[in-house]
C-alpha cells in the first residue's frame, strides 16, 4: 500500500504527536497515583505534619508507623481483614466454578430447558428484586448473621455467566465432538479441554469476583448485625463515612492522629486486591478483549 493510499489513523505519528501523547499520558498517570502517594504518605505522618498540611500529606518529613501499630493492635481491623480474605476467598472459588458449570451447561445447545434458565438468569439483570425481597430470603433460609450470608447472595453474576457462555459457545464444536467421540464425558471435556483453552477469560472473570466480594460491604450491612463478623469495608464506612473515632472502637485511646489511622485503614483495605492484579495482569487485556468481542 502506497503512502498516498494509506489513511489517517495508518500514518506514523510525528515527534510533536508523540511528544503530546507521552505529556498527556504522564498527567493522567499523575493524576491517579497522586491520591494513592497523599493516602499512603498520610497513613506515616505525624500530628503535626498533618496539621501543619491541612490533613493531607504528599512528602513525609519523618515517617513512622503509629497509625500501622494503632490499627493492628487494636483487633477490630485485624479481624476484619481476615474476614475479608476468607470472604474474598472462598467466595471467588464457589462463585467461578458454579458460573464454570452454569455456562458450560448453558452452552450446549442439546441441554434440555437451557434457553429458559439462560433467559430467568438475564431477567435478573434488567430487574432486581430489591432489598426487602432479598432480606426475607436471606431471612427464611436461615442465613442471617452467618459467613453464607456474605457469599450466597451474590454467588452468580448474569454478566460474568453471559461472557463465560458466550466464550465457550465459540470454542471449536469439532474438538468437543471429537474428544466425545473417544469417549470423554462432560466432566472430561470440560476440565481437559474447555478450561485449559479458557484461562484468560476466567482469570478475568474470577479477578471481578474477586473485587467485587472485597469490596462488597452492603451484603454486611443488611444480614450481619454482630459488629465482630463485618468484613474491612464495614469498618472502613464505620471509621470514615460516619466520622466514628478510632478510639471508641479499639477500646484504647489512639496512640496515632485519627486522618493518619484513617489512611493506614485504606491502605490496607487496598494493598491485598492490588497484590493480587500482577498474577492476572497477562490475562487481562486477552481476556477482557476476548470476552468483550465473542460476549
Amino acid at each position: 500500500m502506497r503512502a498516498s493510499d494509506r489513511p489517517a489513523w495508518m500514518e506514523r505519528p510525528s515527534r510533536l504527536g508523540v511528544a503530546l501523547k507521552a505529556v498527556i499520558i504522564t498527567a493522567i498517570t499523575l493524576l491517579v497515583i497522586y491520591p494513592f502517594v497523599g493516602v499512603l504518605s498520610t497513613s506515616f505522618s505525624s500530628e503535626s505534619e498533618i496539621a501543619k498540611s491541612g490533613g493531607f500529606v504528599v512528602f513525609p518529613t519523618a515517617p513512622q508507623l503509629d497509625a500501622y501499630r494503632a490499627v493492628f493492635d487494636g483487633g477490630t481491623v485485624t479481624r476484619a481483614l481476615l474476614i475479608s480474605v476468607l470472604v474474598t476467598g472462598l467466595g471467588t472459588l464457589a462463585s467461578v466454578t458454579v458460573t464454570i458449570c452454569m455456562a458450560y451447561g448453558l452452552s450446549r445447545r442439546e441441554v434440555t430447558g437451557s434457553k429458559w434458565i439462560l433467559m430467568i438468569a438475564l431477567f435478573t439483570m434488567l430487574f432486581n428484586p430489591g432489598i426487602i425481597a432479598n432480606f426475607l430470603l436471606v431471612n427464611q433460609l436461615g442465613l442471617l448473621n452467618s459467613f453464607g450470608a456474605l457469599v450466597l447472595p451474590s454467588l452468580v453474576s448474569a454478566f460474568n455467566l453471559v461472557v463465560l457462555r458466550s466464550f465457550f459457545m465459540n470454542l471449536p464444536s469439532e474438538l468437543l465432538e471429537s474428544a466425545r467421540m473417544d469417549g470423554a464425558g462432560d466432566l472430561r471435556i470440560l476440565v481437559r479441554i474447555v478450561l485449559p483453552l479458557s484461562k484468560a477469560v476466567i482469570a478475568v472473570v474470577s479477578l471481578f469476583y474477586a473485587v467485587a466480594y472485597w469490596n462488597n460491604f452492603f451484603n454486611a450491612l443488611l444480614y450481619i448485625d454482630d459488629s465482630d463478623r463485618h468484613p474491612l469495608p464495614n469498618i472502613l464506612r464505620t471509621f470514615i463515612l460516619q466520622g466514628r473515632t478510632l478510639e471508641s472502637a479499639v477500646g484504647t485511646e489512639a496512640p496515632a492522629p485519627v486522618q493518619a489511622i484513617q489512611m493506614a485503614v485504606l491502605v490496607v483495605a487496598i494493598v491485598p486486591i492490588l497484590l493480587v492484579y500482577p498474577f492476572l495482569q497477562r490475562y487481562f487485556t486477552k481476556g477482557v478483549l476476548t470476552g468483550a468481542i465473542k460476549g
